[in-house]
């Protein structure tokens, strides 16, 4: 299949819209002073972190650089598993976008890239869940010797999940937060698996950011870079600069689901590894056929993490290495044993389960005894709710619909 990252005449509608929309003389290119502070090390730094980097696969974006003659960069917000990305300022909106720059050839910026297609295709403005998903206002080519680097253009967001959390004293979110978070979540689910075909895949802390509600801190991140450049490291002709957090605020925005590098859709059922190793679904540790319930698991094992001391599942060994074995026993422990067919129907299962569909680490654990901040009825409709999507059959779990009129989402 040919990539749309080479059929630069296709704009979406959405990508299209955002540049008729009022136009007005664009904004003259900002005047960045430069004065950083450079960093003398061998240590490794940022996305150099990461055990696959190769200096060549990341493009070198340079603060104060125009990208298509209108998106100039303010400063770096961060970096994933495959991307960069930047705070820039739109010169012909007069607004702060964000610029997500994938690896070289990157088979996660192409699947993304074509998410946002597929979803503009459809046209849908009536779900709920349509405003709960970071939108994707432009995307272009970045083109050099080292080869070819896609980009999407986002509206700016805010904290995630994942930094929120871990900024509170206790690291676990208030049950109304909780709760919000999860309707946000749900309804964009049932958006994606129900109006488009799309599966996730990738639920996390990370990868859900608050809509930004007080411009002010985009303003403020601008200032900052100005005042006070970024640490940077140089290496060679390159330089990788720090990540710049925004401001702390107390106006956040509804949660919105971000990053479909992993998603997919076109099928009823796919195959292969996906989902972050703790968030794992029983059907994919047993490398089984999957579908959009993979979502629904992810969600059951998020909203305890959200909510509770430490994970669900560590899924280690006592090497502390990623453990199948260990986390499936984790699960047997809180489910008890799958069911035998479902061990049958899987070819890897004979690595963890013997014939009558055991395991030597079989033990038995409650969720009742290891749910730490509620008592009670509370308790009790939390971890009914969480039972409705910790199963090991798919079918039984509940999808996103059914799970939006839960009890315990519904309390007060």
């Amino acid at each position: 299949m040919a990539s749309i990252f080479y059929r630069p005449s296709r704009v979406p509608r959405q990508f299209s819209a955002w540049r008729t929309l009022f136009q007005r003389p664009a904004s003259p290119v900002r005047e960045l002073s430069r004065s950083p502070f450079t960093l003398e090390s061998t240590e490794k730094f940022e996305e150099e972190t990461l055990s696959w980097y190769s200096p060549d696969s990341f493009y070198p974006v340079r603060i104060g650089e125009v990208f298509q003659s209108r998106y100039q960069v303010i400063g770096k917000l961060g970096y994933g598993g495959h991307s960069t990305v930047w705070l820039c300022s739109d010169l012909q909106q007069h607004a702060y976008v964000a610029l997500k720059t994938f690896e070289r050839n990157s088979t996660e910026g192409q699947r993304e890239t074509e998410v946002y297609y597929h979803l503009d295709s459809l046209n849908i403005v009536d779900h709920a869940g349509v405003k709960l998903i970071r939108t994707a206002l432009d995307s272009f080519q970045i083109t050099s010797p080292e080869g070819s680097f896609g980009c999407l253009v986002h509206p700016p967001l805010g904290i995630s999940l994942y930094d929120f959390r871990t900024q509170l004293r206790a690291k676990v979110l208030p049950e109304k937060i909780v709760k919000l978070a999860l309707v946000h979540l749900l309804l964009a689910l049932d958006y994606l698996h129900i109006e488009t075909g799309i599966v996730h895949t990738d639920i996390q802390g990370k990868n859900i950011m608050m809509a930004v509600e007080d411009t002010a801190i985009l303003a403020n991140f601008e200032e900052e870079e100005k005042s006070t450049s970024s640490p940077q490291k140089v290496v060679g002709d390159r330089v990788i600069y720090a990540s710049r957090k925004l401001r702390k605020t107390k106006q956040h925005g509804r949660p919105t689901l971000c990053d479909f590098g992993q998603a997919r859709r076109g099928s009823n059922t796919y195959c292969g590894d996906i989902q972050p190793y703790i968030y794992r679904a029983p059907e994919v540790l047993l490398r089984m056929p999957w579908n959009e319930k993979v979502d629904i698991w992810n969600v059951g094992v998020l909203a305890w993490d959200l909510f509770q001391q430490g994970h669900l599942f560590c899924a280690r060994d006592s090497d502390k290495q990623s453990s199948g074995a260990h986390h499936l026993a984790e699960m047997i422990a809180i489910m008890g044993l799958p069911p035998k067919e479902m061990v049958r129907n899987s070819v890897y299962a004979t690595e963890f389960f013997d014939g009558e569909g055991r395991n030597n680490l079989d033990s038995s654990i409650s969720l009742e005894k290891l749910e730490g901040n509620l008592e009670g009825e509370p308790q009790r409709l939390f971890l009914q709710f969480l039972r409705k999507m910790l199963r090991w059959k798919p079918k039984e779990r509940e999808s996103a619909r059914e799970l939006l009129d839960d009890p315990w989402l519904r309390s007060p």
